[in-house]
């Protein structure tokens, strides 16, 4: 192994422990404790001295390489029983671990906004940072254009059952009770009581799912971030940016922050590759959403209504407010009658349970009852605040009362914009069946009832409820025309409204965007649609099969200038371009911390709106905990407002216009170098053996198959998650760095190399996001698994191009080590990477197996086994799978 890379894993392990901060420290050791005393009760003692044996030999292995002997036999000499439990003991521990890690997070965001000192990345530091550069009319314009658009998806990258993810939460609860400093004696005992059992509850919870979860328990899976988070964070959002935008009167006057974040979806309405995903899901899913969304409003209001307790002597209702409730009186006579006799003179207050009542109709379709759409209960909304504020009311007008309004805008009676995806193939065969006449297949069926099924959603919950329409691999301008022919003869030419958004994925088609755009614009349904919209356009780019394409390098020198050359297109002619970017969790797949991302985009190409695909492990990390939530959706809108502002978009243009050439040496040395490697005779079939590639699609993670298409050893038909995934388990990560050394020793000039690093975004993005996926790589691990192949020269060939890789983002970035700016993320990679390497060993033990056919058909159930719970444990140790 290099120097840079093992020679200083046991002095930065050491400093990683003495950094640790004292709460996350002591966190740990008390969940570790905890498991420990778990382990022991239901294992033994023995189980607990087993699970330390190997904890103790892959630390000292850490340090030690020759010591890595010693944890390989200590593995291959237990029981398969045994090995079974100790891979699950270690599980558990990371499972643990990350909770300490996200609890120490949310502790520290608490602790800075507790302190008042201006947080970088928060919008109120990047408020008065525009403010002061650009001037208060140009800020105002920039808030004004301001639009956050997450979209959940649920590609298959989260390894943990939703069974797992509830008792963690049950922990994180007990956990933080516990670090209340005004608990009793008796309460503290109590909370560390309750903490125990719910450790012991998350041991005896079965990681592995028994049954393929189907596209409905991904819909209300996907439903716990709005539950449990979003819908109470968006007000605390919104609010926090009124208050830095006009501090003095917040919360006594009109709101001057927007309503700007749109959550999507594609759970429940992603049907490429995965046929669970039918018209009655998509149906059924919007369903889902309803339920949940004008609950949490019904509760909202109630809660607000009973509160308003003003009366109208000392708060006088206005002319508007007696005309609403006088037709309420009308419509509902019994029901109105009831809310004044329990409020008597209580105008603001009978108005708000009235409205609460309204909403609970909706949800249970009393028709006669129900609003006819979120605008009506806005409406609604308006008058009482008006009201308020006319009587001199302004805090109540503008306190609660505002969240409420704010719930509403974000989140309609639709919860999030579910968005259609089908492929471009699929299309162009149900178009052929229906121009030709006669009996369709079940599939051209299929897509005709969704086109109607979307028609039905716009007809009940309201246009922006499922407009959109992807198309997956768009390769010209007949892809956007098939979807919406197919619409006017689903719908006999009562079509629903259509956005259909091109999705161009592969490094060919993302090259040709422009030249496909010119011709969509031309399409009268899509000229007639842009007359509507002012001229708005979206148009996806797909970052994970763009890299698995051309290799990560060139995939992201490549989606720079599609943006840069959508970016002027658009103003060419003058479309209001929406540039959504479809990126994984996992760095292979374009993530990486985002508010960096939307930094480093092509200059003129955000233009105050992001949209991005969150997907599987990333939901819950970024959504999962409210103060976390809060904090990543703050660092990204503050990133699209600066990123919109024209002094970082002309020095973001000067960089791309300085090291452009050096960019394109680095592109084709790391393209040539990554196509080498995946041409190559055999490789296919030798990645499906050094890597548990086939087993991963035993795991049951998700409802969609690993495939579009193609034979097993084919890897065109091989979606870019297993890729990604499969690699990731083997410990090398190789989609998220492959081909980069060669590109960086294609240019024989480190200073300009790291001058490029210090002044251009995208650069510097690039090489960092290699960091992080280099610094989760262990290469004598790695080296054992690419061994299994029988390849000698594939392992040397990716093996070289992993030390020179190293070798060179060590150069320019001037580090000493990988991350060695980036404290907090090197302490806790370098902290867990030993007890990865103990479910590495465990892996390769039942992959060893596996692959040379060793176990008998009694045994490789067991050895199958063991493969799926160490693939869980590693994505949980590396915290990441796809």
């Amino acid at each position: 192994m290099p120097a840079t890379t093992s020679d200083h894993n046991a002095a930065t392990r050491a400093v990683a422990r003495l950094e640790m901060p004292e709460d996350m420290r002591r966190d740990v050791r008390l969940l570790g404790d905890t498991l420990g005393r778990v382990l022991s009760e239901q294992g033994g003692a023995d189980l607990l001295e087993d699970v330390e044996a190997l904890r103790h030999a892959v630390i000292a292995a850490a340090a030690d390489p020759a010591a890595d002997d010693e944890a390989r036999r200590l593995v291959e000499s237990w029981p398969i029983e045994r090995a079974e439990q100790v891979a699950r003991a270690f599980t558990c521990y990371f499972h643990l671990a990350n909770l300490a890690e996200e609890h120490q997070r949310a502790r520290t965001i608490r602790a800075r906004e507790r302190s008042g000192v201006e947080v970088p990345g928060s919008l109120a530091s990047t408020v008065a940072s525009i403010g002061e550069r650009a001037g208060e009319r140009r800020l105002a314009e920039l808030v004004g254009e301001l639009r956050f658009h997450p979209v959940l998806t649920a590609h298959p990258t989260e390894a943990r059952r939703r069974a797992v993810v509830t008792a963690i939460r049950r922990v994180g609860e007990q956990l933080a009770v516990i670090d209340d400093p005004g608990l009793s004696a008796a309460e503290e005992a109590e909370a560390r009581r309750r903490l125990f059992e719910e450790v012991d509850g998350l041991w005896r919870t079965a990681l592995l799912r028994q049954s393929q979860p189907d596209p409905l328990d991904e819909v209300r899976t996907a439903m716990a971030v709005f539950d449990d988070t979003l819908f109470r964070t968006v007000p605390a959002l919104y609010r926090g940016l009124d208050t830095a935008l006009a501090p003095a009167d917040a919360g006594r006057r009109p709101p001057r922050a927007p309503a700007f974040l749109r959550l999507g979806s594609w759970v429940g309405g992603d049907r490429d590759g995965n046929p669970f995903v039918t018209s009655q899901v998509t149906r059924e899913a919007v369903l889902v959403h309803a339920e949940h969304v004008l609950h949490a409003l019904e509760n909202a209001a109630t809660r607000i209504g009973r509160t308003l307790t003003a009366g109208d002597t000392t708060t006088p209702p206005s002319e508007r407010l007696r005309r609403l409730l006088g037709r309420a009186a009308a419509a509902y006579p019994d029901l109105s009658a009831a809310i004044a006799k329990r409020s008597p003179a209580e105008s603001h207050r009978q108005a708000l349970l009235m409205a609460a009542q309204r909403i609970r109709a909706t949800r249970e379709r009393n028709m006669d009852l129900a609003y006819r759409d979120a605008d009506e209960l806005s409406a609604d909304l308006a008058a009482v605040q008006e009201s308020l504020a006319a009587a001199g009311a302004v805090r109540l007008a503008y306190g609660e009362l505002q969240h409420l309004v704010w719930q509403v805008e974000t989140f309609g009676f639709h919860l999030a914009e579910l968005e259609i995806r089908q492929h471009s193939e699929v299309h162009e065969r149900a178009l052929a069946e229906v121009r030709a006449g006669g009996d369709l297949s079940a599939q051209t069926d299929e897509v005709l009832q969704t086109l109607r099924v979307m028609a039905w959603i716009q007809e009940r919950f309201g246009v922006r409820a499922c407009r959109r329409y992807v198309v997956s691999f768009t390769r010209s301008a007949a892809d956007v025309a098939a979807v919406h022919e197919l619409a006017a003869y689903a719908t006999d030419g009562r079509a629903p409204v259509l956005d259909v958004v091109p999705l161009f994925e592969t490094g060919a088609d993302l090259a040709g965007a422009v030249d496909v755009l010119d011709e969509v614009i031309g399409l009268d349904p899509v000229r007639r649609r842009l007359a509507v919209t002012g001229g708005r356009l979206e148009v996806m780019l797909g970052y994970s099969d763009s890299a698995k394409d051309i290799g990560p390098v060139s995939a992201t020198l490549l989606l720079y200038d599609v943006q840069a050359a959508l970016a002027a297109w658009a103003k060419r002619q003058r479309i209001r371009l929406v540039l959504f970017h479809g990126r994984g969790g996992a760095l292979g797949r374009g993530g990486g911390p985002a508010n960096r991302a939307v930094l480093a985009q092509a200059p003129g190409s955000v233009a105050g709106t992001f949209k991005v695909t969150e997907q599987g492990e990333v939901v819950f990390a970024r959504y999962g905990n409210p103060a976390i939530a809060r904090r990543h959706i703050e660092q990204v809108s503050s990133a699209v407002l600066m990123a919109s502002t024209e002094e970082v978009e002309r020095r973001a243009s000067a960089a791309a216009q300085e090291y452009r050439g050096m960019a394109d040496a680095i592109s084709a040395a790391a393209r040539e170098t990554y196509a080498a490697l995946v041409a190559a005779d055999g490789f296919a079939a030798w990645f499906a053996r050094v890597s548990p590639l086939q087993e991963i699609g035993s795991l049951r993670i998700g409802s969609r198959p690993a495939r579009r298409g193609g034979a097993a050893q084919d890897l065109s038909g091989l979606r870019a998650i297993p890729w990604v995934f499969a690699w990731s388990q083997t410990r090398i990560n190789l989609p998220g760095w492959y081909g980069l050394g060669s590109g960086l020793a294609a240019v024989d000039d480190v200073a300009r190399l790291r001058e490029a690093y210090r002044e251009w975004p995208l650069f510097a993005s690039l090489l960092d996001n290699a960091q992080m996926s280099l610094a989760k790589t262990d290469r004598r691990i790695a080296a054992r698994y690419l061994a299994l192949g029988d390849r000698p020269d594939l392992t040397a060939r990716v093996l070289d191009e992993y030390d020179r890789t190293v070798e060179r983002v060590l150069a320019v970035t001037g580090n000493t080590r990988l991350l060695e700016q980036n404290r907090v993320l090197s302490l806790a990679v370098q902290l867990r990477n030993p007890y990865v390497d103990a479910l590495s060993h465990l892996q390769l033990r039942a992959l060893t197996a596996l692959r040379r056919g060793e176990p008998d058909d009694g045994a490789r159930a067991a050895y199958e086994r063991l493969l799926q719970l160490t693939v869980n444990g590693v994505a949980a140790g590396l915290q990441n799978t796809g």
